[in-house]
């Protein structure tokens, strides 16, 4: 049974569980600096993202959570310093396998083909009926849905596809950026809800968002960047950057 099947059997047939806590790091940064056009982004971080977990990304606009998400899956390259993933140094990877082993979603839902089911297959040209059909169960849409045009998809429907599609090609850890910010608040909390479910069944995420009360509310780590710098970190119902805003 391949990856993505395999997550979306687990879900269905799992009962809730927490995030693995004692489950290896996903990434580690080592003294990661980031300048671009003389301007300093990251400066000198050092950090563990864990596996099977939520880590969220936190803090003020411009502290660098962005560029921090992007370093993951080498959309963007440190000055100096040494990114890591399961303990290789990431130029040691080929960078298309690492971006199907680490996917991203960004802020916008970006829908690639005319009907959903083509829009799984992008990355997974073979994924079969059975496979769509679960996947879609995994982000909580029904499987009718599959021969529906993308076009006439709402908002929150069309992130929960790129969600999928995302997820077809089974990946290890799911990138996220600010995927919630341009939808309504049921559609969030769909969204978050995908996104604990997800973690549940042993994905890793690393979310990037500015709103404190869905960090609490998603995320099992925090990351609370400022001026580049890393200010805090720890399980979130313990950092005090969240509990302030909330």
């Amino acid at each position: 049974m391949d990856r993505p099947l395999a997550i979306a059997v687990r879900a269905r047939d799992r009962g809730r569980g927490g995030p693995g806590a004692d489950a290896p790091a996903a990434f580690a940064l080592e003294q990661v600096t980031v300048r671009r056009a003389g301007r300093l982004l990251l400066d000198g971080l050092s950090a563990q993202i864990p596996g099977a977990a939520c880590t969220a990304l936190v803090g003020p606009s411009g502290a660098g959570k962005s560029t921090l998400l992007r370093l993951l899956n080498r959309l963007a390259e440190p000055t100096s310093g040494v990114v890591r993933f399961r303990d290789r140094a990431l130029p040691e990877l080929d960078v298309l396998e690492l971006r199907r082993r680490v996917g991203l979603v960004g802020q916008q839902p970006v829908l690639l083909t005319d009907r959903v089911v083509d829009d799984l297959r992008v990355g997974r040209p073979d994924l079969g009926e059975e496979q769509a059909a679960l996947l879609m169960e995994r982000i909580g849409l029904p499987a009718e849905m599959l021969a529906r045009a993308t076009a006439g998809l709402s908002g929150g429907e069309a992130q929960r596809v790129c969600l999928a599609r995302a997820l077809a090609v089974g990946p290890e850890v799911l990138l996220l950026d600010e995927p919630t910010s341009a939808l309504d608040a049921a559609s969030a909390r769909a969204v978050e809800q995908t996104i604990r479910d997800l973690v549940a069944d042993g994905l890793a995420v690393v979310l990037v968002s500015h709103n404190a009360p869905q960090a609490c509310r998603v995320a099992d780590h925090v990351l609370v960047l400022g001026g580049g710098r890393l200010v805090a970190s720890g399980p979130a119902d313990t950092v005090d950057y969240l509990r302030q805003g909330t």
